[in-house]
């Protein structure tokens, strides 16, 4: 137990506080957070976790089973971080391109965040060690909710006539693609970062590409001319 804390709850007779609990949680993955994105898994240690968080191991080990424990929620605690206050209306508009434009503002200024960055460099290193890193971004973050929530608007688009698109699960992936991939790769150093008025327009084009695009969509004829004809 940290001394701090220790130190309290025997004055007071009795285990720390629930808040003091909560504190100390805090500082051990304030500490892991700081060395996970510093140094990376491999390097970073249950001691120097421990030591950085002021506490012993066995406060660690009361906590955390392992490493692998203590890296996964710190994961879930940087996307928690990412994702947009829940009283943030993202939905919203008077018709689908105003939805999918404030929608992909909000989307693409979040993408180049410090700390979206920060986890993207993180799983870029460190993908071969947790191959379900991925998986547990996708399932805590908010790209699988804004893929159900626009393949479901598409859908309703297509059933009113007003869209051709006949895969919206696939289109709506491909849009969130379109949308954050190259202002996130220049804002981690691969060209020259978008201004946020840079990022307003880059928002706007891709939404008014991605809609014209599904309104003149050609339903599998690239794929039925591919496999008879094959390539030119």
């Amino acid at each position: 137990m940290d001394e701090g804390i220790a130190a309290t709850a025997t004055r007071r007779g009795g285990r720390p506080s629930r808040e003091q609990a909560a504190l100390l949680g805090d500082r051990i993955l304030d500490a892991a957070t700081d060395l996970f994105l510093a140094e990376g898994y491999g390097v970073t240690s249950i001691e120097a976790v421990a030591q950085r968080a002021r506490i012993s191991k066995r406060t660690f080990y009361h906590r955390f089973p392992d490493k692998a424990a203590l890296f996964d929620a710190v994961l879930r605690r940087i996307i928690q971080g990412i994702r947009p206050p829940p009283d943030v209306p993202l939905y919203v508009g008077s018709d689908l391109s105003e939805v999918l434009r404030r929608l992909a503002r909000l989307a693409v200024h979040a993408s180049v965040a410090p700390m979206a960055l920060a986890l993207r460099r993180l799983m870029l290193t460190e993908a071969h060690r947790f191959p379900e890193l991925a998986a547990i971004v996708a399932r805590e973050g908010s790209r699988g909710e804004a893929v159900e929530q626009i393949t479901a608007m598409l859908k309703r688009e297509a059933s009113a006539g007003r869209l051709a698109i006949d895969r919206p699960e696939f289109a709506a992936e491909q849009f969130l693609s379109l949308l954050m991939t190259v202002p996130q790769r220049r804002a981690l150093g691969l060209g020259t970062p978008m201004t946020g008025a840079e990022l307003d327009r880059w928002a706007d084009d891709c939404v008014n590409l991605f809609l014209n695009g599904c309104r003149y969509w050609q339903a599998g004829e690239f794929t039925e001319r591919s496999a008879t004809q094959g390539p030119a």
